[in-house]
């Protein structure tokens, strides 16, 4: 019976705010179209996850890596002046959280989530700003609790993150689900922890993986109500 589903933020409920990407450029003089950026986001993630780079990297070398790669795959050459649009979002996001673009799917989803009696629980890697950020784009009253591994001082696959989730909810491993876009770091840290891992494949790139995947969290409920837990 589950009772509590935990859920990544970044990819999974919130994605980053591409066209205060582009106007950091433009403002250096280089033009890039939003769409380009938004397109390129989940396949450099795909790159991303890999088990031996998740293992020798943090969350926070990860995202300027990932910064860098989705402006190349975009055709943006990475010149000084996309250097200082690159470090004014790092200002942003160190303060405020770039992660602020939430779809509209999200929140009827969340609220769906809640009507049918789940507790939810955020579970992401971020920088200590996911509450503030969560109660700046009204996400924050359509989750129960947040766990920010910046708070509690280890990041997922780390099973530590989901037994803070766990204990916050008041609940175990058998009744909980994670859902998040990264496998070598979702499904492997919920997997390590005993929880249900679901797969965010918002562009089909993990065919073939050993778990449930859906390409968004709208596609959650009805997941929910057709399959049978188990072990994957």
């Amino acid at each position: 019976m589950i009772d509590t589903i935990c859920l990544d933020a970044g990819g999974t409920l919130v994605w980053p705010n591409w066209a205060r990407v582009a106007d950091a450029l433009a403002a250096e003089g280089i033009a890039v179209d939003v769409a380009l950026l938004a397109a390129a986001d989940p396949r450099v993630r795909r790159s991303l996850d890999e088990r031996h780079l998740i293992a020798a990297s943090t969350d926070q070398s990860r995202g300027w890596s990932f910064f860098d790669d989705v402006l190349i795959m975009a055709g943006v050459e990475l010149t000084p002046g996309a250097h200082r649009a690159l470090s004014h979002i790092e200002e942003y996001q160190r303060t405020s959280n770039i992660w602020e673009h939430v779809p509209e799917f999200v929140g009827p989803t969340l609220a769906e989530l809640r009507r049918s009696g789940y507790k939810l629980v955020v579970v992401s890697n971020a920088n200590g700003t996911v509450q503030r950020a969560f109660r700046r784009v009204g996400l924050l009253d359509l989750v129960d609790f947040i766990v920010d591994s910046a708070d509690v001082g280890f990041e997922k696959p780390d099973r530590r993150l989901f037994d803070e989730a766990l204990r916050l909810a008041g609940t175990d491993h058998s009744r909980a689900l994670h859902v998040g876009d990264m496998y070598h770091i979702d499904v492997a840290g919920a997997r390590a922890a005993g929880l249900t891992p679901v797969l965010v494949d918002e562009a089909n790139l993990y065919v073939g993986a050993d778990c449930h995947r859906i390409r968004s969290i709208a596609e959650l409920p009805e997941l929910l109500s057709a399959i049978t837990f188990d072990t994957r």
